[in-house]
């Protein structure tokens, strides 16, 4: 039996390559699908079956893509409106070499999620691992909230009974691979782990501590942002993304191409945070590049061309990967030489001061400033400095009004880098005295100055 875990920088997402004796499945893929048809070459086998967890929010699934490459078949949960492959209901199973899948209904995270039990019959009829979607991931449960508020309890419910009556009970030998690791949007705190099993789970989980009205008055007071892109995912999962056959090409532009197609266009730079304050292409929109995944989903439209500003252009490919994973397929083009071509170039330069937070603290209590928290609110409600304005960096450019003009706006995040994004917001609509809080909180803490809580 083989097992090869696939994962995707950024998205925090994991599928699963699993095979024997020359057919092989797929759990969950991402869109660019070159990984699973090169597993399937290393092993000799052929990919016959694509399974779906669930309608992904975050990314485009990859089902269609690999469907069209390898000819599996694609199955998924019966409890949504699908415009492709085969519905799998509770106790059908599957053979595939000497693995035996069978399918489980697990709903909470959404209506029509479904796990996947394997048993691998050339050694006992016991279950042996489960890939539980985003029912459980290492340290947390899936969120319960994509359905709105009016829908939470019932969620929360579902997804209690998924867990408690059929995932926990299969045993406390069971591996699980969830569809997620750290730092998904699609948990709150979900641990750090390769794989995890169900007894480490129990003993260890703190929200599987929990009697059933605690966990479903826990998710229904959590707090997470849902990003405007997931719609976009949504509408993509259930049958409408294209089938690329290829990731798409993109062109190098000269500084005159640059500037010719520049208004139109979304043009951004990749740069971290203090490479981007030192110096930028006026009018550019800062996401570092590991943060493309998931911030180009809060800033970025799905029909104008999109130009990448970066160093050196090493990255090129992974930049690629990263937008088409979340469906932004029009990627124009990149600036040929880079930024260093630009400024070597003698074109104009647009820079964002740089604060320290030592240098933050001396300024608290002058009144000159407007420090702009663009952290989360479960973040900024475990602590914020003093005088702080939260506004999130994704709802940033929708409540400029909230932003005065004529003070300097220092901002600050957990680190910088989504400060980043912030303050090139504010500077393409107009705010001259804007700061980037370089460590953020990671600095303020490490400086052992003090945070408000409320």
């Amino acid at each position: 039996m083989i097992l090869e875990i696939i994962k995707s920088e950024g998205l925090a997402h994991k599928s699963y390559f699993i095979g024997s004796k020359g057919e092989a499945a797929v759990i969950d893929p991402r869109r660019d699908c070159d990984s699973y048809v090169n597993y399937s070459k290393k092993y000799d086998m052929h990919i016959t079956h694509v399974f779906e967890t669930h309608i992904n929010e975050d990314y485009v699934i990859g089902s269609k893509e690999l469907s069209k490459r390898v000819g599996a078949k694609i199955y998924h949960g019966s409890n949504n409106e699908y415009t492709y492959g085969n519905e799998v209901s509770e106790g059908d199973k599957f053979k595939i070499g000497d693995m035996e899948l069978e399918i489980l209904e697990t709903p909470g995270h959404t209506y029509e999620s479904i796990s996947l039990l394997l048993k691998d019959k050339n050694v006992s009829d016991d279950v042996y691992m489960i890939f539980t979607g985003d029912a459980l991931f290492a340290g947390e449960v899936g969120r319960t909230d994509l359905y709105g508020e009016d829908k939470k309890e019932k969620m929360a419910g579902m997804l209690y009974n998924s867990l408690f009556k059929k995932i926990l009970p299969l045993g406390n030998h069971v591996l699980v691979f969830p569809a997620h690791g750290s730092g998904s949007v699609c948990g709150k705190d979900i641990r750090e782990s390769e794989f995890t099993t169900i007894g480490y789970e129990k003993k260890t989980s703190p929200i599987l501590q929990k009697s059933k009205d605690e966990f479903i008055k826990w998710k229904i007071n959590e707090r997470m942002v849902k990003a405007p892109y997931f719609s976009k995912m949504e509408e993509y999962n259930k049958g409408k993304a294209p089938i690329l056959c290829r990731l798409p090409y993109i062109r190098p532009l000269s500084i005159e191409e640059l500037k010719k197609c520049f208004e139109g266009s979304q043009v951004v730079d990749v740069r971290m945070a203090a490479s981007f304050a030192g110096g930028h292409i006026p009018g550019t929109l800062n996401i570092w590049k590991q943060g493309i995944t998931y911030f180009a989903g809060w800033m970025l439209n799905y029909e104008d061309p999109i130009i990448i500003i970066d160093e050196n252009n090493q990255h090129l490919d992974q930049i690629r990967r990263y937008l088409v994973r979340i469906g932004y397929d029009n990627i124009m083009g990149y600036l040929a030489g880079g930024f260093t071509n630009w400024s070597n170039s003698g074109k104009e330069i647009e820079m964002v001061d740089t604060w320290s937070v030592h240098k933050l603290k001396e300024h608290i209590e002058d009144g000159s400033i407007f420090i702009l928290d663009v952290r989360e609110i479960g973040e900024y409600e475990e602590g914020y400095i003093e005088g702080a304005h939260h506004i999130y960096v994704g709802d940033l450019k929708y409540r400029l009004d909230e932003v005065p003009n004529d003070k300097y706006i220092v901002v600050y995040c957990d680190t910088g880098n989504r400060a980043s994004i912030a303050t090139s917001i504010l500077k393409n609509n107009g705010y001259k005295g804007v700061a980037n809080v370089l460590g953020s909180i990671r600095a303020w803490k490490a400086a052992g100055y003090p945070l408000v809580r409320d």
